[in-house]
């Protein structure tokens, strides 16, 4: 139970919790103007979710504008766990830990109400909401003390996902919460096989920008670059705009030593760092800061620098 000390793991947890917003994780429904439009994960059969929330379902997830997305979700839907859970996501990515634990609990209660209405999302929100319980428990109390309690939120969270997979199998929105969190598990834990989680993303996820930045981030995380290039150039196909992703696809470019071109994903990201949480933005901006030392043979204060960033905005990104 090491997931939260390394970046690393802080980058699947702020996914897999982001994708209950996006799934349904860290997902689910949010598309409401029409039949057509009222499921992000559906084309047949949708699941209505709420006005609000389906507008700040697309501001984080195909913007990445983080600070809209907030604004928005200040009147979300009362009886939404969409909503909740993107909540508690932000507030975990912002370090507010009582705000994240608020939302992970209204999550799981908002999904307990939703079950006799919606089965399927029911149970994979109290799935979610368990995840976001878990991770705050992780986060307040560290590894030690909140081993057992993770414990049996995992047995938990695994018996709601069952449930839910009974109900559909090949339901895109659960595909794409249980793709991550089986990914992440895989990446994280010794003997474990990522290829099963990859092809349930691949296969039955959807909408097709999140199951692939998700296959991205896995195959980054198993030193795969190769194929993290392709995923994540799938994503950006579908939303060129989200800093997230050109920030995603900079990594993945260092990782492959090209880091002169790597370089341009980092300014473009920081171009609109201003819809981002800071202590993303500021994560950015040194990564861009260490990988101009490289390839430039700077020995530049890369903390410094991106802490400038941070301060200004509106600056010329750094290098």
């Amino acid at each position: 139970m090491t997931l939260s000390s390394t970046p690393q793991s802080q980058t699947w947890i702020s996914s897999l919790s982001l994708s209950l917003g996006t799934v349904g994780i860290v997902g689910a429904a949010l598309l409401w103007a029409s039949p057509a439009s009222a499921d992000p994960f559906r084309t047949r059969d949708p699941h209505p979710v709420g006005e609000k929330t389906e507008q700040a379902f697309k501001l984080l997830f195909e913007q990445g504008n983080y600070q809209q997305a907030a604004q928005v979700l200040e009147t979300a839907e009362a009886d939404e766990p969409l909503a909740y859970a993107m909540k508690a996501a932000l507030a975990y990515i912002d370090r507010d830990w009582d705000t994240m634990g608020q939302n992970a609990r209204l999550t799981r209660e908002s999904a307990e109400q939703l079950i006799t209405r919606d089965p399927l999302r029911g149970n994979l929100y109290i799935a979610a909401g368990q995840f976001l319980e878990g991770a705050h428990t992780l986060s307040t109390q560290g590894t030690v003390r909140a081993t057992p309690a993770i414990l049996g939120k995992l047995q938990q969270i695994f018996d709601s996902l069952d449930k839910a997979e009974k109900l559909s199998p090949q339901d895109p929105e659960l595909n794409l919460l249980k793709g991550y969190m089986d990914l992440m598990l895989a990446v994280n834990l010794p003997f474990s096989n990522p290829n099963q989680a990859i092809e349930r993303l691949d296969s039955y996820a959807a909408p097709t920008y999140l199951a692939q930045r998700g296959i991205a981030i896995g195959y980054r995380d198993l030193d795969q670059p190769e194929q993290a290039l392709v995923a994540v150039d799938k994503a950006i196909q579908e939303t060129p705009n989200n800093p997230e992703l050109l920030y995603l696809k900079a990594q993945i470019l260092r990782k492959q030593d090209k880091g002169q071109e790597s370089l341009r994903y980092f300014r473009q990201a920081l171009m609109q760092q201003g819809q981002l949480p800071p202590n993303l933005a500021y994560q950015i901006a040194w990564e861009q800061c260490r990988t101009v030392n490289q390839v430039r043979s700077k020995d530049r204060d890369c903390s410094a620098v991106a802490q400038r960033q941070v301060e200004n905005p509106e600056a010329q990104p750094p290098e």
